[in-house]
């Protein structure tokens, strides 16, 4: 087989693992490719990735996806677009060498630091930044660096998809959507926070250009393999933003749900709402950033459902996917609140702020389908609680797209049905990828790259399989 149109590549940076998509012109997927994420675990949930690490995992990905791609076609890849978690980056000097290894977006070092930071930066936090203060913004983890001993004078920070892209050969930037995940960003201004910079000993150089999301970085150096070189790279933003765009532009009034290691509800507003709508939505765990689509900001909400979920299915005993199927039918066999004795399991652990996986037994013939329909639940309560304070912000949304790893779980669909309104379940396996490539398809067609938001309504999204 072969194929005549461009080829497009998006790359996702996520928190279990390196995706790779390459589609053609029509959108038609050709190689869709994946390695673990390299992290490296130590106690109390932390977990960190050096640099040389990450890019072995990256070429490793390349390389297995241009060999299953040389079997389809001979084809160059003409553009690709990067991906990935936010929170977490690597500091470079002034060679472009990482100095220390990225903290996992996950990893609860540096709340030591922040409850050190100035009283104006903590009361200003949210306000000026969109996000919750505490240790998993990046500013946490520099001020731990800091405090370990690395002089943060004259460095670079760039966000792992930022530096991916320059490992390939694209030039250093700074994405608006990737470093409103930071804490150094003032949301109103677009610029560095500059009392958060002087808490941290730097001055805005900490930060590269900043740049839109599908801003053309250059092009991939020549020792690519194969189909790879040459091609011209951007970076495609926050994953779950990027996920979210990838069949166009979301409409107001509609949830995005992204169920992968985190859980995200992501709405878009027009504009800005403001310092004080921010703090209050801080106040819930919600942030309030700049989209990859430049002129709107989004609504970021967001629960560690797939951590207790998968760590319950640890739990248990279940680590393949024919494991995860049984278990998933017998959940389904239970009804939706379970068959034990009210209170006879409690749950925690899926806030935010937590991923720690604490189950609580008060009766027997607790099986695995019970706690798992109970950490199904559990999440739930969190969903409907972000839910709640969204709608004291902005009039209640009318409909909701579920995608992720997740959701091809019918439990899963089925206690989300609970909670969200009109839900229906994306078709796509590599969401984010996919939307990456989509981002990179526009480096090849400039009048396509940075549309202007559309007004649409939920009815303007393709159909996809409703939930329930």
């Amino acid at each position: 087989m072969s194929t005549s149109t461009p080829l497009v590549a998006g790359m996702d940076l996520g928190s279990t693992g390196l995706k790779l998509l390459v589609r053609d012109a029509d959108g038609t997927e050709l190689v869709v490719e994946q390695v673990p994420t390299p992290w490296r675990s130590g106690a109390d949930g932390t977990a960190d990735m050096p640099a040389d690490r990450l890019l072995a995992a990256v070429q490793e990905l390349l390389v297995a996806a241009a060999t299953r791609l040389a079997a389809v076609t001979a084809e160059p890849v003409a553009a690709i677009a990067i991906s990935g978690m936010g929170e977490s980056g690597m500091l470079v000097d002034a060679r472009d060498r990482a100095v220390g290894p990225a903290f996992a977006w996950f990893d609860p070092r540096g709340a030591a630091q922040v409850a050190a930071f100035p009283r104006i930066v903590r009361e200003e936090f949210a306000g000026r930044t969109g996000l919750p203060l505490g240790s998993q913004v990046s500013a946490a983890k520099l001020a731990l660096l800091r405090d370990e001993g690395l002089d943060l004078r004259g460095l670079r920070w760039l966000n792992l998809p930022e530096f991916v892209a320059m490992s390939l050969g694209g030039r250093a930037a700074a994405e608006y959507s990737l470093t409103s995940r930071t804490g150094l960003l003032d949301q109103d201004s677009g610029t560095a926070w500059d009392e958060m910079l002087a808490h941290l000993g730097v001055t805005d150089s900490l930060l590269p250009p900043l740049v839109t999301a599908g801003t053309d970085l250059g092009r991939t150096g020549a020792w690519l393999p194969g189909p790879f070189a040459g091609a011209a790279i951007t970076v495609a933003g926050h994953d779950h933003l990027v996920a979210a765009e990838a069949t166009g532009p979301i409409p107001l009034g509609h949830y995005h749900v992204s169920m992968g290691t985190a859980e995200v509800l992501l709405r878009v507003v027009d504009a800005p709402l403001g310092f004080e709508a921010r703090t209050r939505l801080a106040g819930r765990l919600i942030n309030e950033v700049r989209h990859i689509v430049p002129g709107r900001n989004v609504l970021v909400a967001g629960v560690k459902t797939g951590l207790v979920l998968r760590r319950a299915l640890q739990l248990c005993g279940i680590r393949d996917r024919a494991g995860r199927d049984r278990l998933d039918a017998q959940v389904m066999a239970l009804p939706y609140a379970g068959a034990l004795p009210a209170g006879g399991i409690a749950v925690s652990g899926a806030r935010n702020d937590d991923g720690v996986l604490r189950v609580t037994v008060q009766t027997d013939d607790v099986s695995p389908a019970e706690l798992f329909g109970a950490v199904l639940r559990h999440s739930n309560d969190e969903i409907a609680r972000l839910i709640e304070a969204i709608d004291a912000e902005l009039p209640p949304a009318g409909s909701a797209l579920l995608t992720g790893g997740w959701v091809d779980m019918a439990a899963v669909q089925r206690a989300r049905a609970q909670v969200l309104p009109r839900p229906a379940v994306s078709t796509r396996t590599q969401e984010t990828a996919f939307g990456a490539a989509r981002i990179a398809a526009a480096l090849l067609d400039p009048t396509a790259q940075h549309p202007a938001p559309q007004h649409a309504t939920p009815t303007d999204r393709p159909e996809r399989a409703p939930v329930g």
